[in-house]
């Protein structure tokens, strides 16, 4: 099968060797997303509302610039600094996945990269 790498300048670029994105097949493997702003290249300010936000527009970004979307995504793996966010995480993430959402797991990590509240990582199809 063929592999593609997919980088799109929607997100912020990061230092170190990750690909945004690989698409084998008609299947999408996003890196785990940071809630980083495109304009600053900083986190997103307002709290873990504006992080998750932040971090779906991203997701949202890679998987359109491979051909998918977030409505073609089918597990996610959420890694959050607190659970006691879950609340506020689970508000945004719930309206970029209002109907059907993928399947999930969910962890708290002791560190996130950038003092990040959440990172999530995503498994899409290609759009048909």
């Amino acid at each position: 099968m063929k592999r593609t790498v997919i980088h799109t300048n929607k997100v912020p670029p990061v230092k170190v060797p990750l690909s945004q994105g690989i698409k084998v097949g008609d299947w999408i493997y996003t890196s785990g997303m940071l809630g980083m702003d495109p304009a600053t290249g900083q986190l997103a300010v307002g709290g873990m509302e504006a992080e998750t936000r932040q971090v779906c527009e991203n997701l949202k970004a890679v998987l359109e610039a491979g051909g998918s979307s977030l409505q073609d995504v089918h597990k996610v793996v959420i890694y959050v600094a607190d659970l006691a966010e879950m609340l506020p995480m689970n508000k945004v993430f719930s309206e970029y996945f209002p109907n059907d959402p993928p399947a999930r797991t969910t962890f708290q990590a002791a560190a996130l990269v950038m003092g990040a509240r959440v990172e999530i990582e995503a498994i899409a199809t290609v759009k048909d």
